[in-house]
């Protein structure tokens, strides 16, 4: 094994910890000894890693939402029409940010938005800000195809779309948190915000 290897499985377990501990106790409320014990190694290689707690914070930001993004990139790549794409994106983006790990995530970012704004700053633009641009690209192009007409700027249509996806489904979750939303549910839910959006750009099904 390469050492390049063995420091990377070292910075995973580093990010495994730290996920696990944030997500139970905050930022505020995880330390760095509760994350180098998980980790299972030495101080000085934690550190050699990452400077400080918000370090560690912001590298799990970007993992989670890099995770979340590879998987709607690959939806895209798959997807047979704009329908079926926005469906299926729509679902991988729902389960994801619905889930225990995802609803637990956002509460931290936001919780800790007051005390630390570059760290939920961090969330917004590698999170939400960054799947819109990935969304927006995709409709751009199907605008250059000449499947739709955007009535709005791309940026704007996506964001948008993303809004309906959320909307009551995000806030009941978040403010219930022994709700749990089935999969028939964010079916329903998807379609239903779909259909919507699709009215509004003028689509052209070839």
């Amino acid at each position: 094994m390469s050492v390049s290897t063995k420091a990377n499985e070292k910075d995973q377990k580093i990010l495994d910890a730290a996920t696990k501990f944030f997500l139970i106790h905050g930022f505020s409320g995880t330390t760095t000894d509760m994350i180098q014990k998980e980790a299972g190694v030495s101080k000085a290689t934690m550190y050699g890693c990452y400077k400080n707690k918000e370090a560690m914070f912001a590298a799990v930001i970007e993992r989670q939402c890099t995770n979340m993004q590879e998987q709607i990139i690959l939806v895209e790549t798959k997807a047979e029409n704009l329908r079926s794409a926005l469906t299926e994106m729509g679902k991988t983006y729902l389960c994801f940010i619905l889930s225990h790990s995802g609803l637990a995530f956002f509460r931290v970012c936001i919780a800790e938005a007051v005390r630390f704004p570059e760290l939920s700053e961090k969330f917004f633009e590698v999170g939400p800000q960054k799947l819109a641009n990935i969304i927006a690209g995709y409709l751009e192009k199907s605008e250059k195809n000449k499947e739709i007409e955007l009535n709005s700027s791309a940026d704007i249509a996506a964001n948008i779309f993303l809004a309906l996806l959320r909307s009551d489904a995000h806030l009941k979750c978040l403010t219930h948190p022994n709700y749990a939303i089935s999969d028939t549910e964010i079916s329903t839910w998807v379609e239903y915000a779909v259909d919507l959006f699709m009215k509004n750009i003028n689509y052209k099904p070839g």
